[in-house]
């Protein structure tokens, strides 16, 4: 059967005629977003009220285009770039999730699938598929949707963990032999290798690193040379890791939870992370109820999980899936991962966020969060906070303490408006 598997591929048109009207549908996402049935799927013109849940979807994605309203509808987990119009003009929705919640969802047919549609590695010789990139909410998908359909890439990775997909478990797929998408390295500045000096000094030898992506994440990554015996239990990685990994820097020798083992649910970055990733048996992906179990991440020692902030309040409160309103990404694992590494023994919780936005005219520590902000930590859950003026721990601090803490946290321009407003608004004097 696996020899001639491809004797039984489909056209991505006939693959996607598989989806009917007024199905559920949860699509692949990430590096793994399978763009070629997508683009067969959106072409239709005689389906309506066909639901597509996901997670950050990568490439050309019909559905967010105008025009396929009524026929397609978009519900993000958490949003990617190409979805936040599409959201922001009414014509897609947003689920407000933990990451970790997903699977389960899924799972209790609490959000009943009718399909999943997927990308996959080819068939090994026991005709077993694996999830490549990707394995996040799309084992939980793939095992609990009524049809199975697939994109089987020639160039997606053949990955280690809980990723594997019978080929028999497959009801139609198309075959493919095309570049998956990359994601380009976010341009690192003065203030981001700032921040990234500043973290790096607070993790410690032998610790369990968490990160996501973006100019900060890898910052610190590019700090960490000089650190013995580091381990990996992440929700995600991208390129910056793989110095560290090839470099014997990554050891995972001390870890609790998957010893010797690099842990994520999904990768994204370039065609030097998916060959490092493909076959590669010290790399495990896992769902993201797993890799963002906060019971079994605060076994390891020394957990430093490493987020990223929109904005935050001189309380503490932590936004980090929107700007006002508008829906800028999604929850993700932001809150798993900082509950997580404070219960950790000597774990470091930790919100890093430039100064500032907009060249320098808008500070992101502010009195109050913008009408309508998500707060995705709370002021309870906070611990550190790191911006290009030094790190703070307002865990057990006071509403003025806390102030202060983040006022000196704050870019200089923005720090007398931000005294005098908390003066206002709490009645606090500042020595």
């Amino acid at each position: 059967m696996t020899q001639d598997y491809k004797s039984q591929a489909q056209s991505p048109e006939d693959v996607a005629r598989r989806i009917q009207s007024g199905a559920r549908v949860f699509v692949h996402g990430a590096s793994a977003t399978p763009t070629v049935l997508l683009k067969a799927l959106g072409a239709r013109q005689d389906v309506e009220g066909v639901r597509l849940y996901h997670l950050h979807l990568m490439g050309d994605v019909p559905f967010f285009e105008r025009g396929s309203e009524g026929r397609f509808r978009s519900v993000s987990f958490f949003a990617g770039s190409n979805a936040r119009a599409a959201i922001d003009e009414g014509r897609a929705d947003f689920v407000p999730i933990f990451l970790s919640d997903i699977p389960e969802l899924l799972r209790s047919r609490g959000l009943g699938l009718d399909a999943a549609i997927v990308q996959v590695s080819p068939p090994d010789r026991h005709g077993n598929t694996t999830l490549g990139t990707s394995c996040d909410a799309a084992r939980a998908a793939v095992d609990s949707a009524d049809i199975v359909l697939a994109e089987i890439n020639e160039r997606m990775p053949r990955t280690n963990g809980a990723t594997v997909v019978p080929l028999s478990k497959i009801d139609a797929f198309t075959w493919t032999d095309r570049p998956l998408v990359a994601h380009d390295a976010a341009e690192c500045g003065p203030v981001e290798d700032r921040i990234g000096e500043i973290v790096a000094e607070r993790v410690v030898d032998r610790a369990t690193l968490q990160m996501g992506i973006g100019a900060i994440p890898d910052a610190v990554l590019s700090k960490l040379g000089n650190k013995l015996d580091l381990g990996i239990h992440t929700e995600m990685f991208s390129d910056g890791l793989l110095p560290l990994l090839e470099g014997g820097v990554v050891t995972n020798r001390f870890k609790s939870v998957h010893p010797g083992r690099t842990i994520t649910s999904f990768v994204m970055g370039s065609p030097r992370l998916f060959d490092f990733v493909d076959e590669n048996q010290l790399v495990e992906f896992h769902p993201c109820d797993r890799t963002n179990d906060t019971s079994l991440i605060r076994k390891n020692e020394n957990v430093t999980a490493i987020n990223s902030a929109l904005e935050i309040d001189l309380s503490g409160q932590v936004c980090a899936d929107s700007l006002g309103h508008r829906i800028y990404s999604g929850i993700g694992g932001q809150m798993d991962f900082i509950r997580a590494a404070a219960l950790s023994k000597g774990g470091m919780p930790i919100i890093t966020l430039p100064s500032t936005a907009a060249r320098g005219t808008v500070s992101r520590i502010v009195p109050l969060l913008k009408a309508g902000a998500g707060v995705v930590t709370t002021r309870g859950h906070v611990h550190w906070v790191a911006t290009e003026y030094g790190i703070r721990n307002l865990h057990g601090l006071t509403l003025r303490e806390r102030a202060e803490a983040l006022i000196d946290l704050a870019h200089p321009d923005h720090r007398a408006e931000l005294r005098r407003a908390a003066s206002e608004l709490r009645h606090f004097s500042f020595c």
